[in-house]
């Protein structure tokens, strides 16, 4: 085949991709995101600004209890006393962002600052809130190397 013709006809199939994408696919895209089929009802709205919470402070000890845990004895760990920063994103879902000291079973101690991402899973009962079966953790950094 000629290298004219390739080019050509490589033109043209990008060319009708985008206009596929465009014409056909955007628009359900676009219906999809309109109609209510990701919203979930919840009485619970978030904030856009850090906030501290009796939800916030418990997610914390949540957090810093999953920590303890996860590390194991052979790791020395000291909490602060509140976090940096903990936000409530909504849906009864806390961002929680502190600083802790890591002390190795060789000795070293380093400051290590984590973020986590927790929800609680009974929505309104708040009776069972201070229980760690309650909470699940969707996700830790900051302490990838320990």
């Amino acid at each position: 085949m000629n290298i004219r013709f390739k080019i050509v006809l490589f033109v043209l199939c990008l060319v009708a991709l985008l206009v596929f994408q465009s014409k056909l696919v955007m628009p359900m895209v676009y219906k999809v995101i309109a109609s209510d089929a990701f919203l979930e009802e919840t009485d619970d709205v978030g904030s856009q600004t850090p906030v501290s919470t009796d939800m916030t402070r418990l997610a914390f000890n949540q957090c810093n209890d999953y920590i303890k845990t996860d590390l194991g004895s052979d790791i020395s760990v000291v909490f602060p006393a509140a976090p940096i920063n903990s936000w409530d994103i909504g849906n009864y879902e806390y961002m929680i962002n502190a600083d802790i000291l890591v002390t190795t079973k060789e000795g070293t101690t380093l400051p290590k600052r984590y973020a986590c991402n927790i929800k609680y899973k009974n929505k309104k009962d708040m009776t069972d809130a201070s229980n760690a079966d309650s909470w699940s953790i969707d996700g830790l950094s900051g302490l990838e190397d320990l």
